[in-house]
């Protein structure tokens, strides 16, 4: 059953972030998590490789950012060097030139992933030439690149398998007989989303449960969306999730929200002002795990009820 596994990240690891990231706040990390995965989603679809690829690609971003710190390296050639590694194991492998033209154009200012001055981004066509990718800069970053894929690989132990919640996902769906309703498809969609979303979520939910809990978690979400029934017994434990890991990834599932999508210039200047505490204009601000544990309660509470 090895192969439904992820090797999981452990509490030493998780207590030493703030540590092995200082001086940079804990939401800061969690803002340079968010768009570093979401430059790696980009690059995937704009490659035309699978979501199963990217997927993988984001967590073993995530693992190796367990090991090494945020600013080690440039977090687009971190980003662009998991998803090539993610593809080259796979059985649809993407070339250096395919990587390296791929994200010279999401990181140049013709790029819809940027924050775009005007009101309408596409009324003025992209410049190719603030993209365009000298023979010089491609070796450069491709030598960039490959560095930095020894560099995971070494971090990682050179474990690369990653088991995904998708497939687990739709077997207890059918085994819930979700889709005999009418919106089990419905259903299915937003399970799926659920768990493409738990990707970039800041508590790092990939990196902290198995396959089968997200999944669980994710039907849970999406059936209570959608009113469909489930059944009345505690459904989850035949999935081998306790109640209390539902409870909590269901208040997971939420969280992206909570992040701040500040570009990081922008956060760290305005995280300097205010760098002391936790009290901004007058009102004194609940941190994140503080809020995260008053949720988890509250959902506790409504499960038992």
């Amino acid at each position: 059953m090895s192969h439904l596994t992820n090797p999981l990240a452990t509490p030493a690891q998780l207590y030493a972030l703030n540590t092995l990231n200082s001086p940079l706040p804990p939401d800061l990390q969690n803002s340079i998590r968010f768009y570093t995965a979401r430059l790696t989603q980009a690059a995937g679809l704009l490659l035309r490789l699978s979501q199963d690829i990217t997927a993988q690609a984001n967590i073993l971003l995530y693992r190796y950012w367990l090991v090494d710190p945020l600013l080690a390296w440039e977090f687009s050639d971190v980003s662009a060097s998991v998803l090539y590694l993610a593809a080259k194991i796979s059985a649809s492998p993407r070339s250096l030139r395919s990587i390296t033209n791929v994200y010279a154009y999401l990181l140049s200012p013709s790029s819809r992933l940027l924050p775009q001055p005007q009101t309408n981004p596409f009324a003025t066509p992209p410049d190719p030439e603030s993209y365009y990718l000298s023979e010089t800069s491609y070796i450069s970053f491709r030598n960039r690149l490959l560095n930095i894929e020894g560099q995971i690989l070494n971090a990682l132990g050179f474990n690369t398998h990653v088991a995904l919640p998708h497939p687990l996902a739709i077997t207890y769906l059918q085994t819930l007989d979700v889709f005999s309703s009418s919106a089990g498809k419905i259903v299915a969609k937003r399970t799926v989303e659920y768990l493409n979303t738990a990707l970039l979520s800041p508590q790092m939910l990939y990196l902290t449960h198995q396959p089968n809990a997200l999944a669980t978690a994710a039907i849970y979400l999406s059936a209570r969306e959608e009113g469909v029934k489930l059944p009345e017994t505690e459904w989850w434990e035949v999935f081998d999730v306790e109640r209390e890991e539902l409870g909590f990834l269901v208040v997971g599932g939420k969280a992206v929200g909570m992040i701040n999508r500040e570009m990081v210039r922008d956060e760290m200047g305005r995280l300097g002002l205010n760098e002391g505490g936790g009290v901004r204009n007058g009102v004194v601000e609940e941190d994140e795990e503080a809020q995260m544990a008053r949720l988890l309660d509250e959902k506790v509470a409504a499960v038992s009820a």
